[in-house]
């Protein structure tokens, strides 16, 4: 959840606790949205024929909206693993998925844009539930897994088998996952890949839980589950998580304050430091603030392209707000940084 301006927050909190009224039961498709593009010049406001930053080698991005009150909130992302397809989840609990198009290698739109409401086990949508915040998102072999603020919970979907019409079930999570702070718990969300010492995990990860302190983790499933502590730098706090086909595992990250604006942070962790008991730390990757075209990106996944380059894609969150905007980057990480 963004620490974004309160009256904001206000506003979505009470559109979020509101009944959707007479807004249509999805179909397992979900219902199509007509979503306006506007393509970003560069990633650097100052100089956009720029094209390399830090690790990241800039692919493009998107800034994105729509005359649709459940579009925006973006804060889960998943690409398939040839990067076709694209679902986010989003704060109220809105499905969108959507087939990404390119120009000359270079993201330019998104076409086949559908949204449905995620269920819970009853298969009321979850906006409609105390289960509103859905924040992160990871599928693997068909099974999507989604973090959720101030209930603290992990619930899974069969995604594969049912798409948007898909019912969540609930993973266990420690007691001490229950205890987080209502607007600043499981914020990130991944499952390890095979070349991971705990492949196969899900592994979540709480925007902050100590303070300026150290953030917990936890390794939900498989032997080796358990809690681990992430370093927090900068006062900047984990907005989501994905893995490396190696097994290491990618930090995003936001700072907010009103006087310096919105920060991104790109951090990478060791697959062998990931395990219960240990305190999670590695380089940065790439950074950028206000002067570049960012927002409360909250939202990180990854695929492979056929040539093998390993692509980076990042949303933001608006809030909902109208201060605030959709967008949609695409980065390729360095040859050096990919493995």
């Amino acid at each position: 959840m963004s620490p974004y301006a309160a009256g904001a927050r206000l506003a979505a909190t009470l559109l979020l606790l509101a009944p959707l009224g007479g807004a249509p039961r999805a179909e397992a498709g979900g219902r199509a949205a007509d979503v306006a593009v506007q393509p970003a010049r560069g990633f650097d406001r100052a100089a956009p024929e720029a094209t390399r930053f830090g690790a990241l080698d800039f692919r493009g991005g998107l800034v994105l909206s729509a005359r649709d009150s459940d579009f925006g909130g973006w804060s889960g992302l998943w690409r398939s693993a040839d990067g076709r397809r694209l679902v986010a989840i989003s704060d109220k609990g809105t499905w969108m998925t959507a087939t990404p198009r390119y120009d000359g290698g270079r993201l330019a739109g998104l076409d086949e844009v559908k949204l449905a409401p995620a269920l819970s086990g009853t298969g009321e949508p979850l906006g409609e539930t105390t289960a509103y915040d859905t924040e992160g998102l990871a599928i693997v072999d068909g099974t999507a897994y989604v973090s959720i603020e101030r209930t603290h919970e992990v619930l899974r979907f069969a995604f594969g088998r049912d798409g948007t019409a898909a019912r969540g079930e609930t993973v266990s999570v420690p007691p001490a996952a229950k205890r987080l702070r209502s607007n600043s718990s499981l914020e990130a969300i991944g499952v390890a890949p095979p070349a991971s010492p705990i492949a196969g995990a899900v592994v979540t990860i709480a925007e902050q839980s100590d303070g300026d302190g150290p953030t917990r983790g936890w390794i939900l499933t498989g032997p080796a589950a358990g809690e681990f502590r992430v370093a927090r730098h900068d006062g900047f706090d984990i907005t989501d998580l994905a893995f490396l086909p190696g097994g290491d595992m990618l930090l995003l990250e936001r700072f907010y304050t009103r006087a310096t604006g919105v920060k991104l942070r790109l951090r990478r962790v060791a697959a062998a430091d990931v395990k219960a008991g240990a305190l999670l730390d590695g380089p940065v990757l790439a950074t950028a603030d206000k002067g570049f075209e960012i927002d409360n990106m909250e939202g990180l996944a990854l695929h492979r392209t056929p040539s093998g380059e390993t692509i980076l894609t990042i949303i933001s969150d608006d809030n909902f707000s109208s201060e605030q905007r959709t967008i949609l980057l695409e980065f390729a990480l360095s040859d050096g940084a990919a493995r």
